[in-house]
């Protein structure tokens, strides 16, 4: 495992991440042939991919509530009747 310390701006946080040394090598030949920093690709994955994450987790989160009885679903038919928008 390799060590590969992420930080650019100073007003931004920095964060230490330990990549495989075949990552590493990626992000090292992607930077090089792009001309990009390995910082601009690891904060640009971080960013595209977080959201989803978020959601992954939270998803996860009120299934378990749904299958413990603690969350109600509704069916599509229920919301749009409850909206007023049913035929």
């Amino acid at each position: 495992m390799r060590y590969t310390c992420i930080a650019n701006l100073p007003e931004a946080a920095m964060l230490a991440i330990r990549l495989s040394e075949d990552i590493e090598a990626r992000l090292e030949a992607l930077a090089k042939r792009t001309g990009r920093t390995k910082t601009f690709y690891a904060r640009e994955a971080i960013e595209r991919h977080l959201e989803d994450l978020e959601d992954l987790y939270l998803a996860e989160r009120v299934s378990k509530r749904i299958r413990a009885g603690k969350e109600q679903t509704s069916s599509l038919e229920e919301v749009e009747a409850r909206l007023g928008l049913a035929d």
